[in-house]
């Protein structure tokens, strides 16, 4: 099996959260992946927002979900810029998550023979400096 680098040794720089943002990296302190849900539509959306993408309202709440979801599309980075120059190959995901919104995020522990469209996955949380983590994602084996 070939084994494509991933991107878990380069060093990276904590985010650097907006007010809107702090609920979601304060759950990541425990591994827990919170998405925002407008309660007018009953969806979710992500990244984090101050206000819905269906509405434009504020009428949003933090649901904690699984992380679980299927990859929608890849790619395989063979050229990158610094942090990531040195590390290539490396994938690049679109992950489904099961509560139907799309996570873009590096994909670890993963052959290439493995990697294909649908294949289902499950978070994988790269400490952080500050304490957080980085939500990547991890072949779902189980």
């Amino acid at each position: 099996m070939t084994q494509i680098n991933d991107t878990r040794g380069i060093d990276r720089e904590p985010p650097k959260w907006r007010s809107f943002s702090k609920p979601y990296w304060d759950a990541t302190r425990e591994k827990r992946l919170v998405i925002q849900y407008d309660t007018d539509v009953g969806k979710y959306q992500f990244y984090p927002r101050a206000t819905s993408i269906y509405t434009g309202k504020r009428h949003l709440e933090w649901r904690e979900v699984s992380g679980k979801g299927e990859i929608y599309s890849f790619t395989i980075a063979r050229r990158a810029r610094p942090p990531f120059q040195g590390h290539e190959p490396f994938f690049i995901a679109v992950v489904m998550l099961d509560e139907g919104v799309n996570v873009m995020a590096n994909m670890v522990n993963c052959t290439v023979e493995e990697m294909k469209i649908g294949m289902r996955v499950k978070p994988y949380w790269h400490p952080l400096s500050n304490g957080t983590h980085l939500l990547m994602f991890e072949p779902d084996r189980s």
